[in-house]
């Protein structure tokens, strides 16, 4: 009689298939495995088994790129559809160098030498900051400047490697870790002695390669280490044997680099017969602080990106090429969307529309979006335009009022922190926030129903909010769209807007709505401001159009003098129609904790305090329209 084929890795099933196995034989049919000594060899059986399967299941596992655990085996299976994982990236600082060269020292040109330039210090934390190659610059009546120069936040260092043809693999590894690979500068030599090179260039595609072209690849290895492949006289240029290999790069800290805004220069500044000009000044004054350092991409986003940069075949043709092709262009990327220009109304036919969140930031800046677009001309086909345009808030609030059993706690106040620390970790490690990003309403209510026994029930409402940038001062028509559709109410208001001054008027003024008597989808919207018992009071009756089935509000052309909120900001609240909300085309969805209300109510009836419920605090399940000062 066969084993009985398992069917999971439970350890006492194990057990008992076995037992059942042996009693099927006429020797054991009436053994007592329990009261005897064979019942250890059982054990040590259904023990060996248990290991096998685990470890057999594990080494199944690590074979598909969906299911591995190992960076070195997700690395290896993305390698094998032609994704090289991003490396850490070193964050860069723009600074200009201005040097004055000693009397009758007046070289044509003089040369910054790769490796430590500058040095910071940043929350007593020590940063050094480098170049990978030489710069030059001319020399002007003794008076030279390197302008705009990018340092990249690291340590300069260097690998040299012999070839041998003589050995049937060779392998050129960096052994260093924390490398960032954009940095590397690779010259060969013909040979250790000869001081001749070649500089080869770094490619990710072998299209338009040639027998004789300088290029090599780059592949990461393990320990997070990466390898220089060179051609073989067929694809690319092959190496001769004795050729020395130099391979120039910098080792960063990566994201931690990012926010430095003052560093000293310490470089070394040579004349053109390579004499370093020791009586020279040199000053240096940093254009742009450290940014855009990140970190080793994740194994979760090679898992993601690997099958879709295999599918966009290095073109950008879908909206999802697009996203695919950014976030290899740009490692900053936190979270990219893409659409076509077909999808808006009216539509624009020939463009995709762009929308980056950096990891560092919420916005780009023109030269990083310039930067981004000129590469992406490689991979972009004829006729269709990429436009980079800046991200979007759709800011989402709750407004929860929990209800806890004072008999299962003595500090609802420390009950209400871990109600908050769960929900924000919910929203960090969720798809709440991102282009794309879903509010699930159950999600939450559940959430903070199971953070405690104490927690009874709670009652939580969800309000959308977006913020309007307004001219200060000038004539202008404004538009907000929320991608969700309002929620309509007959009393009150659907939306609500911090407060705002007109031109030519002292008075605080707010938005709010009225349906239309006419058309469902529609409605007005008026301008008004408070009395003393905060009632609305309603100055203008036509100040625009809200459209609750889209989700948009249009306001006509207005002057508005100034905002109540810093930076020319009027905050507009929506109600929207369905709990679970959803970020839209180029609106990037945040759930906002810190703007959430938590209001803490002793449950009474389940207490016992109050069986008759007579004293019991309810709490509506609607959002109100009230407005507070």
């Amino acid at each position: 009689m066969a084993l009985t084929q398992f069917t999971n890795l439970d350890y006492e099933q194990i057990k008992k298939s076995i037992k059942d196995y042996l009693r099927a034989s006429s020797n054991f049919s009436d053994y007592d495995f329990e009261g005897s000594n064979f019942s250890i060899l059982v054990d040590v059986l259904a023990y060996n088994t248990y290991i096998t399967a685990y470890n057999t299941n594990a080494v199944v596992n690590e074979v598909f790129l969906d299911s591995a655990i190992l960076r070195e085996n997700v690395v290896s299976l993305a390698r094998n559809i032609g994704y090289v994982p991003k490396s850490v990236k070193a964050s860069r600082m723009i600074v200009t160098i201005n040097v004055i060269l000693p009397d009758n020292v007046n070289p044509p040109t003089i040369k910054l030498k790769a490796g430590l330039v500058a040095t910071a210090t940043t929350n007593d934390v020590s940063y050094v900051f480098s170049i990978p190659e030489d710069i030059t610059t001319n020399v002007v009546n003794g008076v030279a400047s390197f302008s705009n120069i990018t340092l990249y936040e690291g340590s300069y260092a260097m690998s040299a490697f012999t070839v041998d043809t003589t050995q049937s693999s060779q392998n050129y590894i960096i052994e260093n870790s924390g490398v960032d690979i954009n940095t590397l500068s690779v010259r060969v030599r013909p040979t250790v002695q000869d001081y001749s090179y070649d500089i080869y260039k770094r490619v990710d595609t072998i299209v338009g390669i040639t027998t004789t072209s300088n290029n090599y690849l780059v592949q990461e290895v393990s320990g997070e280490k990466y390898q220089i492949i060179f051609g073989d006289g067929i694809i690319s240029k092959k190496l001769e044997n004795n050729n020395y290999i130099e391979a120039s790069y910098v080792i960063t800290n990566g994201v931690n680099g990012n926010g430095v805004k003052t560093a000293s220069f310490n470089g070394i500044i040579v004349d053109n017969l390579e004499t370093i000009l020791t009586g020279s000044t040199a000053s240096m004054s940093i254009i742009s602080g450290s940014k855009d350092g990140a970190d080793i991409e994740s194994i979760n986003s090679i898992k993601y990106y690997a099958p879709r940069k295999y599918a966009a075949q290095s073109r950008a043709v879908s909206s999802q090429d697009y996203e695919t092709i950014i976030s290899e262009i740009y490692p900053n990327t936190e979270s990219v969307v893409a659409y076509g220009g077909e999808e808006l109304s009216p539509p624009q036919y020939g463009k995709v529309f762009i929308v980056i969140k950096p990891k560092s930031g919420d916005t780009l800046s023109q030269f990083t979006k310039d930067t981004i677009l000129n590469q992406l001309k490689a991979y972009s086909i004829a006729g269709i335009v990429p436009q980079i345009i800046d991200m979007l808030y759709l800011y989402v609030e709750l407004n929860s009022s929990i209800y806890y059993n004072p008999a299962l706690t003595t500090d609802p106040d420390a009950l209400k922190t871990n109600i908050i620390d769960c929900l924000n970790a919910y929203v960090t490690d969720s798809e709440a926030n991102g282009f794309g990003g879903r509010i699930k309403y159950s999600k939450i209510v559940g959430l903070i129903d199971n953070v405690s026994n104490a927690v009874t029930s709670n009652i939580t409402k969800i309000k959308m909010r977006r913020n309007l940038n307004v001219v200060a001062g000038k004539a202008a028509q404004y538009e907000i769209c929320f991608g969700n559709r309002f929620h309509k109410k007959l009393e009150g208001y659907s939306i609500k807007s911090s407060g705002f001054k007109i031109s030519n008027n002292t008075e605080t003024f707010y938005l709010g709505d009225i349906p239309s008597t006419t058309n469902m989808n529609m409605g007005t919207i008026v301008f008004f401001t408070l009395d003393a018992q905060n009632n609305p009071v309603i100055s203008k009756n036509n100040a625009g159009t809200i459209d609750y089935l889209v989700g948009e509000i249009r306001i006509d052309s207005v002057i508005i003098a100034s905002t109540i909120l810093n930076d020319n900001i009027i905050e507009v609240e929506a109600i929207p129609e369905s709990n679970d909300v959803i970020g839209l085309k180029d609106l990037y969805l945040k759930v906002d904790i810190s703007k959430s209300s938590f209001e803490m109510i002793n449950d009474t009836i389940t207490s016992g305090a109050n069986l008759s419920g007579t004293q019991f605090v309810t709490t509506s399940s609607y959002p109100n329209g009230k407005y507070t000062r």
